[in-house]
């Protein structure tokens, strides 16, 4: 017997207009040739390195990858993160679901962040129309596009709208590809059932995106650069509303996992930059470079020679670079993200340092 399950139709959503936010991106956004805060001597002599290892690996074309929790988003730095990939410093960035989320809102209507304790007591954290509605229009419709989570919604906001097919031609496509391609054929089900669901009609639905100039995803989209989202299912506000499909998430998300996977799997000689994210990016890196090592040691190969960078705020007193990993009765084991990458080979360098200060300084160092 089926178990009981909440029935979102029945939330009451209010628009985003209704909502107050903390961040405004006119006037928060960062641009990259702000002042950053001095960074420690330490970090200081890991962010040259750093720059000294990307531009190696840029020259001899190898990845340099950058993850990043929400906050760097929410904090503005998206100008940072655009002039890093227009300079092709960077090969690919990666977040968690948050950051697609903020970055989503901040083009869509200049504002994000809302406040968690009073709208939880209010029954209204997350429960947003537009938020909901776009985002999870979006990955469906991406996911019959064959496209990524990221991809997914930066097209929407590069090209202000969406493609929406009809419930009649998707059906016809399920019917059509079941037996030769099922992904598609699924796919297109899933699609329909969110057409249907939210009762729009076939065409191309115009979203206008007005301050879709601070959006990293749009850019990423123009650049032909990966923007890979790694999300979590129930930890997005997405997830509340009505048109949220398990099927497209995964669908979406899973490419771009294998994206991801992708560039790790290329690698050595390249740079890894992990900032502000304390359980997306060890996690995803971990299986990743699990999985590139399997096929390179198929070929007599291994990945070895890759430098990460790891930034977050919380002082760490254990000396990863020379006394490895510390025993499980030091609280340091539990900085989990240093313990993660200081397990993956390599070198890893590990910096205490605000996200707008280090990404900041390190534009600003690649552009002497």
């Amino acid at each position: 017997m089926p178990r009981p399950q909440l029935d979102r139709t029945k939330l009451r959503m209010r628009s985003l207009t209704e909502r107050p936010n903390k961040v405004a991106i006119a006037r928060d956004a960062i641009p990259p040739d702000a002042s950053p805060e001095a960074l420690s001597s330490p970090a200081r002599d890991a962010l040259a390195e750093c720059v000294t290892k990307i531009r190696a690996a840029r020259n001899a074309g190898r990845p340099v990858m950058l993850a990043f929790g929400a906050h760097t988003i929410k904090n503005g730095l998206a100008p940072v993160l655009i002039r890093l990939i227009e300079k092709g410093w960077i090969t690919l960035l990666a977040t968690n679901g948050a950051g697609i989320i903020h970055d989503w809102e901040f083009s869509f209507q200049g504002l994000s962040s809302e406040d968690v304790r009073t709208n939880v007591d209010q029954g209204q954290f997350g429960i947003w129309q537009e938020t909901g509605f776009y985002l999870n229009l979006a990955l469906a419709v991406g996911a019959y596009e064959g496209l990524g989570y990221g991809e997914s919604v930066g097209k929407m906001i590069e090209r202000e709208g969406l493609d929406v097919p009809s419930v009649a031609a998707l059906l016809k496509v399920a019917r059509m590809e079941a037996e030769t391609n099922p992904d598609l054929a699924a796919a297109a089900l899933d699609l329909s059932a969110v057409v249907r669901s939210s009762e729009i009609g076939a065409g191309f639905l115009s979203i206008p995106h007005p301050f879709k100039t601070y959006s990293a995803q749009a850019a990423a989209f123009r650049l032909n650069v990966p923007f890979t989202a790694h999300p979590m299912i129930g930890h997005d506000i997405i997830y509340t509303h009505p048109a949220n499909h398990g099927a497209a998430i995964g669908r979406t998300a899973l490419r771009d996992f294998l994206t991801f996977a992708s560039q790790v799997h290329d690698l050595e000689g390249g740079v890894y930059l992990s900032v502000g994210s304390a359980v997306m990016s060890p996690m995803v890196f971990e299986k990743s470079l699990s999985m590139s090592q399997n096929l390179e040691l198929q070929q007599g190969r291994k990945i070895t020679n890759h430098h990460m960078v790891i930034v977050d705020l919380a002082e760490s007193s254990w000396d990863w670079q020379t006394d490895g990993e510390p025993p499980s009765d030091n609280p340091a084991y539990y900085l989990r993200y240093c313990k993660t990458f200081s397990r993956m080979g390599g070198t890893m360098r590990y910096v205490s340092a605000h996200n707008r200060d280090f990404l900041l300084t390190l534009l600003q160092e690649l552009e002497k």
